[in-house]
């Protein structure tokens, strides 16, 4: 049991640190945002971004530490190399869209991210089947993500 917290944690504690990083680093770069940048409809409130990033971190992290507790096994290395390929994909959409404000190429960047997405989670679904629907609300709003980029592309040009 003792060894199942500490792998919850450390998943859960990479997850949130990786997005808490990328919060920091472009704190400048939201403010501009927040203030400067033309927004398409159904944006949701600046206050709610960190909030669902949050939940969506952790329950990135709780996937992550079910598939990591699985024994070794081929699938489990895919989907744990697929989980640190979207985690750092994500992680670089945030510089790409706020620091370099590179909306048209943020937005191809983040189609990828999507795909990575979908695929670890069909990969966490052969393997743990509440992993991979843990990630659900993950891939939902990142699809928002993508209106929400394309559309601030569209009225930033």
């Amino acid at each position: 049991m003792k060894k199942e917290w500490k792998a919850y944690a450390l998943w859960i504690a990479l997850s949130e640190g990786v997005g808490a990083l990328a919060g920091w680093l472009t704190r400048n770069g939201t403010e501009y945002f927040a203030d400067n940048v033309a927004k398409p409809p159904l944006t949701p409130p600046a206050a709610a971004f960190p909030v669902v990033w949050a939940a969506l971190y952790a329950l990135m992290g709780v996937g992550a530490a079910r598939i990591s507790l699985l024994s070794p096994s081929r699938g489990r290395t895919v989907s744990l190399r697929l989980f640190a390929a979207q985690l750092a994909f994500n992680f670089l959409w945030s510089i790409l869209f706020f620091l370099l404000r590179a909306y048209g190429f943020s937005f191809l960047w983040l189609t990828v991210l999507w795909g990575l997405i979908v695929w670890m989670t069909l990969s966490f679904y052969e393997l743990d089947r509440l992993s991979a629907w843990l990630q659900i609300p993950y891939i939902l709003w990142v699809f928002l993500a993508g209106y929400l980029n394309l559309g601030v592309w569209t009225l930033n040009r």
